[in-house]
């Protein structure tokens, strides 16, 4: 009887001692690029369209420039074009992404603030951002109705960091290695 027991025992105190701890909450996007504030990334279009060769001959700089609770502003820049800043806000449990396009004297261009939210929780890695109704009316408003349908995408690996954008018969994508970062480039257009 004696042995019963400690053979009953045994299981149940092995089962006990290697139990598994709680898993620490997960962070999401934000929190990941929250991360990498300060620093500037080289990167380069990875995507094969022909209509992306003017930016594929350039150096891709991106710079996580200005970090807060709420946002997140990294400029991009495609060669010595300062002209865009991705802007990244928390919206409850998810994202919003616009873009920030500027001339150079610092003005807005035509073509600025469009982007879009996640549909809900951006996860840990990455986020999807559909074109929202303003970015919508703004496409149809300049005549580029097939832009209505974008869908941007951010994706962040421990190697690499990706922005997408995709639509019908449209892939553009470029990726930055965010292992080795780079001196930042200068504030972009109007925010010197």
């Amino acid at each position: 009887m004696r042995r019963s027991l400690l053979c009953l025992a045994l299981p149940v105190t092995v089962m006990a001692c290697s139990a598994p701890d709680e898993a620490a909450p997960e962070t999401d996007l934000f929190d990941q690029l929250t991360a990498l504030c300060g620093q500037a990334y080289e990167g380069q279009v990875v995507s094969e369209d022909p209509r992306d060769a003017d930016w594929a001959s350039q150096t891709l700089t991106m710079h996580v420039r200005e970090c807060s609770d709420t946002e997140i502003r990294i400029p991009l820049h495609v060669g010595e074009d300062r002209s865009r800043t991705w802007v990244i806000t928390r919206q409850g449990d998810g994202l919003r992404l616009k873009h920030d396009h500027r001339h150079e004297d610092g003005s807005e261009d035509v073509l600025t603030q469009y982007g879009g939210d996640t549909a809900g929780p951006a996860s840990a890695n990455r986020a999807e951002f559909p074109a929202d109704a303003f970015s919508r009316n703004l496409f149809e408003h300049e005549g580029i109705p097939a832009s209505m349908a974008n869908v941007w995408s951010i994706t962040l690996t421990d190697t690499t960091f990706t922005y997408a954008l995709d639509r019908p018969d449209r892939h553009f994508e470029a990726a930055f290695n965010v292992t080795q970062p780079v001196a930042p480039p200068p504030p972009p257009w109007g925010f010197e």
